[in-house]
C-alpha cells in the first residue's frame, strides 16, 4: 500500500495521525523478494502512554484509533471497525491475562477497542472479553473494566469443548483435569485438543490483543502462541517441546474455528519485556510506548522477537537461541508473512 494513505485523517478526537521514518525492517520490505507474499504492520508511537509502568487510558485511547485509521485506511474510527466487524457479530477481545496487568495484556488498551466498538454501534453484550481462565482475567482487572462497559467476561476453559471441533494428532497427551477427555479410556483418547465451544460457537469474530513479552520456546508469547494455548484443552503434549509446538501450534491457527475467526492482531508494545516469560519482571522490561497493528499475525510475532532481542542485547543479556520454525511453518499454512523483507512497516506518531 502507498505510503501517501497514512496521511488519511483520524477523525476521532479530532486529532490527526501523522506518519514518520519507518523502523526495523521497513526498507528491506519494500524491497522484498520478488513475487512474495506481503504483510503491511502500522506501529503507532505514543508519547507517556506508561508513567512509572502504570498506563495512561487518555493517551492509549487515541493511539487505538490512529492505528486503526491508518491500518484500514477509513477516514473515522466508526467506518474503520465496521469494516472488520458488523453490528451483528458476536466479538472476542481475545487478551493474554495470566502474567497480570503490567506485563500481560493491559486493560487500558482494550478499553480503547471496547469504546471505539460501542461507538461503532455494536451491542454491549455482543461483546466478550476472554482469555483461557477466567482467575486470570479477574486477577488482570478484566471483570472490572467489563462491568464498566457492561461488556461480557468469559473463560475459554469453563465454557467447556466442542466434541465436533478438535485438533487430531498421533501424539497422545497426558490428560489433566479440565481436559475433555479427562477421565476417560479407550483407543485415541488423549490424542485430540478440543476448540472451546466459545470459540467453536459463541464468537463469530475475535481480536486478539497480546503483550509484547518473551517466550523462552518460540519468541514471543504472541498472537499465534497466545490464541492457539487459550482456545484448547489437552495442550501439555506439545506446549514446553518445540518441536511440537512448532507443528501444533500454526495448525491449531488454521482450524477454520480458530484462526478464520480472527480479524484484527494488535501487539501492546506500551512495554517490551524481553525475559521473565510469564513472570512479570519489570527490571527486564523497556518502555516503548507503541501499539502495533496488522492484519497479518505472524508478521506481528516475527517483528516482536527482534524487538525482544534488540532489547536483549541493549541490556548486555545472553541472547536466547530462537526456534522460528514455527513461524516459517504458519506461512507454509499461509496465515502470514515470517520473511522480514516482505514486511512494510509504517511509523505512525500519535499527537498528544
Amino acid at each position: 500500500m502507498k505510503r501517501w494513505v497514512l496521511l488519511v485523517l483520524s477523525l476521532a478526537l479530532g486529532q490527526m495521525c501523522w506518519p514518520s521514518s519507518s523502523v526495523g525492517v521497513a526498507d528491506l520490505a519494500i524491497s522484498g523478494p520478488p513475487g512474495a507474499k506481503r504483510a503491511r504492520v502500522v506501529i503507532v508511537q505514543g508519547t507517556d502512554a506508561i508513567v512509572a509502568f502504570n498506563t495512561r487510558e487518555e493517551v492509549v485511547r487515541p493511539m487505538v484509533n490512529c492505528g486503526l485509521t491508518n491500518l484500514t485506511g477509513k477516514t473515522s474510527v466508526k467506518a474503520a471497525w465496521l469494516s472488520l466487524v458488523s453490528t451483528q457479530d458476536v466479538i472476542g477481545i481475545k487478551v493474554f491475562a495470566s502474567p497480570g496487568a503490567i506485563s500481560g495484556t493491559r486493560p487500558a488498551v482494550v478499553s480503547g477497542v471496547v469504546q471505539g466498538l460501542l461507538e461503532a454501534g455494536v451491542p454491549r453484550e455482543k461483546i466478550i472479553i476472554w482469555d483461557k481462565r477466567i482467575v486470570d482475567l479477574r486477577l488482570s482487572g478484566f471483570m472490572d473494566l467489563a462491568k464498566r462497559y457492561g461488556v461480557s467476561v468469559a473463560g475459554a476453559a469453563e465454557e467447556g469443548y466442542d466434541d465436533a471441533t478438535a485438533y487430531d494428532t498421533a501424539l497422545i497427551g497426558r490428560l489433566v483435569w479440565g481436559d475433555h477427555e479427562f477421565g476417560k479410556k479407550g483407543e485415541g483418547i488423549g490424542r485430540k485438543s478440543f476448540v472451546s465451544n466459545l470459540v467453536a460457537h459463541r464468537l463469530t469474530k475475535i481480536i486478539n490483543v497480546t503483550p509484547m513479552l518473551n517466550h523462552n520456546i518460540v519468541g514471543v508469547s504472541g498472537t499465534i502462541y497466545g490464541l492457539t494455548m487459550a482456545s484448547v484443552d489437552n495442550t501439555l503434549r506439545f506446549d514446553g517441546d518445540p518441536e511440537r509446538l512448532a507443528t501444533a501450534a500454526p495448525e491449531i491457527y488454521a482450524l477454520r474455528a480458530v484462526g478464520d475467526r480472527v480479524v484484527l492482531s494488535i501487539v501492546d508494545a506500551l512495554v517490551c519485556q524481553y525475559e521473565g516469560e510469564e513472570h512479570g519482571l519489570l527490571h527486564y522490561s523497556t518502555v516503548l510506548n507503541q501499539l502495533r497493528f496488522s492484519l497479518d499475525p505472524v508478521a506481528l510475532d516475527v517483528l516482536s522477537i527482534e524487538e525482544i532481542d534488540r532489547q536483549n542485547q541493549a541490556a548486555n543479556a545472553a541472547a536466547p537461541k530462537r526456534n522460528l520454525e514455527l513461524y516459517h511453518n504458519a506461512t507454509l499454512l499461509e496465515l502470514g508473512v515470517s520473511d522480514p523483507r516482505g514486511i512494510q512497516v509504517d511509523t505512525i506518531r500519535c499527537p498528544e
